[in-house]
C-alpha cells in the first residue's frame, strides 16, 4: 500500500466532498467521483460543491470525475462515501476495476437495508480476496472538516496495516486519526448513534429539557454497548470516538440531519415533510428498522431504539413513545 498512490473518493455529497478536501490539503492526489455528470461538471467549473459546502473552495490536487473506471486507474486507493443503501451497488461496480491489493475504505455510516449486515460483512462478500479494508467513523461534521476545524476520528482496519495506512492519509495538522481493528464496534457505533440522535431530537422537539437529553444519551450508550457485546464489538470502542464521541455530537448539535429529523417529529411534522425540508439522506430512518430487527434477532433489549422505530414505522405519537419509556419498571442502572 503506497501512500503516494492517487486516492479516489467515491461519493460527492457533503461528507465525501469534505474528505476529498481534507486529503487534498494533506498533499495527496485526490479524485472526487459522483454519479451525476452534470453536477460533477458544475463542481469542476466552479471548484466548489456549492450545494453542500459553498464556503469550502477546492484546493489544488483535487480533481473532479464522473467516470468510475477513470477515477480508479493507476491503482488508486478507494474511499467510499455513499449512503448505506447504495453501498453494495457501488462496491459491486468497483470490484472488477480494482487492481490486486488496492486498499478500500469507507466512511459510510449505517447498516445494509433489508439484511441488517454491517458494512464490512457486505464488503467481504464483494471485494476481491485479500483487499485491505478499513472503516472511518467518529464525531465528524462535514462542514467543520471542510473548514479545517480540529477533528478526531477512528479508523478500524481489517488488519493493523490497513488501519494505519488510511489513518496516515487522513492525519494532518487539524485532523487526528486513531487506529483500531474493531470494525464491528466502529460500524455499529456509527449506525446506532443516528437512531439515538433521532430520539434526542424528538425529546428536544417536545421541549422536554436538558435532563431528558442527557438521560437519553447515557441510556442510549448503554443500548449501544449491549448490542455491541452481542455482535462481538469491544467495550473500549463504544467508550471512544466512534461510540460516545459520535453519539454526543449527533444528539446535541443541529448540524446532525438525524437530530433535525427528531426535532421535526417532536414538533408535529410528518416524516415525509421532515425529509423534504432536510433534503439529504437521513441514515437513522432506515437504520432504525434494521436495529429493531437486530435487537429482536439477538434478544437484546433496546427500549429507546424500539420507540424510535415505533414512531417512524408504526405511527406512534412521539408523546406516547416518551410515555412508554417513562412507564417502564425501575431497574438497576447497570442492567
Amino acid at each position: 500500500m503506497s501512500a503516494h498512490a492517487p486516492i479516489a473518493v467515491l461519493g460527492a455529497g457533503s461528507w465525501g466532498t469534505a474528505l476529498a478536501i481534507l486529503l487534498a490539503r494533506n498533499g495527496h492526489n485526490v479524485r472526487l467521483w459522483g454519479n451525476e455528470a452534470g453536477a460533477m461538471a458544475r463542481m469542476a467549473r466552479e471548484r466548489c460543491n456549492t450545494r453542500y459546502l459553498p464556503d469550502a473552495p477546492f484546493p489544488t490536487g483535487l480533481a473532479i470525475h464522473a467516470d468510475l473506471s477513470a477515477v480508479l486507474a493507476d491503482r488508486a486507493a478507494a474511499l467510499v462515501v455513499v449512503p448505506s443503501h447504495a453501498f453494495r451497488t457501488l462496491l459491486t461496480a468497483i470490484a472488477p476495476l480494482l487492481a490486486p491489493g488496492t486498499p478500500v475504505a469507507w466512511a459510510t455510516k449505517g447498516l445494509e437495508l433489508s439484511s441488517g449486515k454491517l458494512l464490512h460483512q457486505v464488503a467481504g462478500e464483494i471485494l476481491p480476496a485479500g483487499t485491505p479494508q478499513a472503516v472511518i467513523s467518529g464525531p465528524t461534521f462535514a462542514r467543520e472538516v471542510a473548514a479545517g476545524l480540529p477533528t478526531a476520528t477512528t479508523v478500524a482496519g481489517s488488519d493493523t496495516a490497513a488501519a494505519e495506512h488510511f489513518a496516515a492519509l487522513l492525519h494532518g495538522t487539524t485532523f487526528r486519526a486513531y487506529t483500531s481493528t474493531d470494525r464491528i464496534g466502529v460500524e455499529l457505533g456509527g449506525a446506532l448513534k443516528n437512531v439515538l440522535a433521532i430520539a434526542a431530537g424528538i425529546s428536544d422537539g417536545l421541549g422536554l429539557g436538558a435532563n431528558s437529553r442527557a438521560a437519553l444519551i447515557t441510556r442510549g450508550l448503554a443500548e449501544m454497548m449491549r448490542l455491541g457485546a452481542a455482535l462481538g464489538g469491544q467495550r473500549e470502542t463504544f467508550e471512544g470516538l466512534a461510540g460516545v464521541g459520535d453519539l454526543v455530537l449527533t444528539c446535541t448539535d443541529d448540524q446532525s440531519r438525524n437530530r433535525r429529523m427528531g426535532l421535526a417529529l417532536g414538533r408535529g411534522q410528518s416524516r415525509e415533510a421532515a425529509h423534504k425540508a432536510i433534503d439529504q439522506v437521513v441514515e437513522g430512518v432506515d437504520t432504525a428498522h434494521e436495529i429493531h430487527q437486530l435487537g429482536r434477532r439477538h434478544g437484546v433489549e433496546l427500549p429507546i431504539s424500539e420507540q424510535v422505530y415505533r414512531v417512524l414505522y408504526e405511527g406512534v405519537a412521539p408523546k406516547d413513545a416518551v410515555h412508554a419509556l417513562l412507564a417502564r419498571d425501575p431497574k438497576p442502572e447497570a442492567g
